[in-house]
């Protein structure tokens, strides 16, 4: 398991922004230099075939990304390397009738080296120790490898929604 620091920082209007490191990662609200690089793999549209938010503007993408993090609204993280801060992904959270949920998205050129498994991994261990119990995670029946990666970290199968997406939850309480 990635080896979990992380610390919340105050923004002017006293909101905890968050702040999460693994051992090659850093995870953060999205900044303006993170655009272009976020777009580039957001809309190769055969690489996102099972994800949502994609296909968007460079100005669309802006302004959804580019704000305070809120995670009742949804909130998109930047995923970039340590020793690069190159963006290679993010990850979104969203608290939704008291359950949080989670998705994912690793660029292809970083696809495949255990980037999705060490920033979840770290992300469940920053909810727990901020009082959550469950994560919950949304895929589609086809995409065996994100279902892989969920049954690897212990995310158990629960159900089918109404939108034929196979939902997962994992539990982060001892």
């Amino acid at each position: 398991m990635a080896k979990l620091l992380y610390n919340q920082v105050s923004n002017k209007k006293g909101e905890i922004i968050m702040y999460v490191r693994t051992s090659r990662c850093l995870i953060r609200p999205f900044e303006e230099k993170d655009l272009n690089r976020f777009i580039s793999y957001r809309n190769n549209l055969e690489w996102m075939k099972y994800q949502g938010f994609k296909g968007l503007t460079a100005e669309d993408y802006r302004k959804l990304l580019l704000v305070e993090p809120v995670l009742q609204n949804g909130a998109q993280f930047a995923i970039l390397l340590l020793d690069s801060s190159q963006v290679i992904g993010d990850i979104y959270l969203k608290e939704e009738d008291g359950c949080l949920w989670i998705g994912y998205t690793i660029a292809p050129d970083f696809a495949r080296q255990g980037f999705a498994a060490e920033v979840v991994q770290a992300m469940a261990a920053h909810l727990k120790e901020a009082g959550h119990t469950a994560i919950y995670a949304g895929v589609e029946p086809e995409n065996i490898a994100s279902i892989k990666l969920l049954e690897k970290l212990g995310f158990v199968f629960t159900h089918t929604d109404e939108y034929d997406e196979k939902i997962y939850r994992l539990h982060l309480s001892d």
